[in-house]
């Protein structure tokens, strides 16, 4: 296990911000563009579908009110169009991280290349293709580590006067950890790191690895903008691992057998 990781004085909010930037470059665009038009085609297909039933449940419901009661139309349907944004939102960016994960790994070797001017020993399409598995195996350990630890944090808010106070503040910090562990894996991961050895990087590195998950959070709150969330952060935490991590695993990367 690895623990002299390098010190770099930047802030995870630093790194994510310069996702931004990153994502714009001419020779990154194009691997951002692929997991991009996937999310956006399903998004607007769901979105079709939900709005389709949200019509009909309107309409029985304006069937059933009231004259005088048909103004709460008008208040409740943009409340509703916006509750469901948010929370298809959310689902959205849990599927995509599955759906987009050998694209997500593909677009955090090609950032590092950019960033170190060094191609990456990935191998070819063929060798991606049969290292499927073990990137989807990957994607499913990092869900078997959260679910048990969310539904904890969540039977918190169950808890009268302490735990309630509590509990939206241990949420937010979880997700946060959550956000850092799901895109710093990438590199982590395209360099066959363990995911133990990852968590023990980035526990070392607490600062920055809970400001940069705590920056994706708050912008994957915001309808719209997050669906280029996840290319700024995979672009971000690439950065951070070229940083603050990459010297510490002097090992190149293995080809899949």
């Amino acid at each position: 296990m690895v623990n002299n990781t390098q010190t770099v004085k930047k802030s995870g909010v630093n790194y994510f911000m310069q996702g931004f930037q990153l994502i714009k470059q001419p020779g990154l665009r194009s691997f951002v563009f692929i997991p991009l038009m996937i999310n956006l085609v399903l998004f607007a297909g769901a979105m079709y579908l939900a709005v389709g039933q949200l019509t009909q449940l309107f309409d029985w419901m304006n069937g059933q009110l009231p004259d005088y009661l048909s103004w709460l139309h008008f208040f409740l349907w943009p409340l509703a169009v916006l509750t469901m944004l948010v929370v298809m939102s959310f689902i959205f960016s849990s599927v995509m991280n599955w759906l987009a994960a050998p694209f997500n790994g593909l677009l955090a070797e090609k950032v590092e290349q950019h960033l170190t001017g060094k191609n990456l020993n990935t191998g070819t399409s063929i060798d991606m293709i049969k290292d499927l598995p073990r990137v989807l195996g990957r994607e499913w350990t990092k869900l078997k580590y959260y679910l048990p630890r969310a539904l904890l944090f969540l039977l918190l808010f169950w808890v009268p006067v302490i735990g309630q106070t509590a509990a939206p503040v241990l949420w937010f910090l979880f997700t946060a950890w959550m956000m850092a562990i799901q895109y710093c894996d990438y590199p982590f991961d395209n360099h066959k790191v363990s995911f133990a050895d990852m968590k023990f990087a980035l526990k070392n590195t607490k600062g920055s690895s809970y400001s940069f998950g705590a920056s994706v959070t708050l912008f994957s709150m915001i309808p719209v903008v997050n669906f280029i969330v996840m290319p700024v952060a995979i672009c971000g935490a690439t950065s951070m691992w070229v940083d603050k991590y990459r010297e510490a695993y002097k090992n190149p990367m293995i080809a899949p057998d």
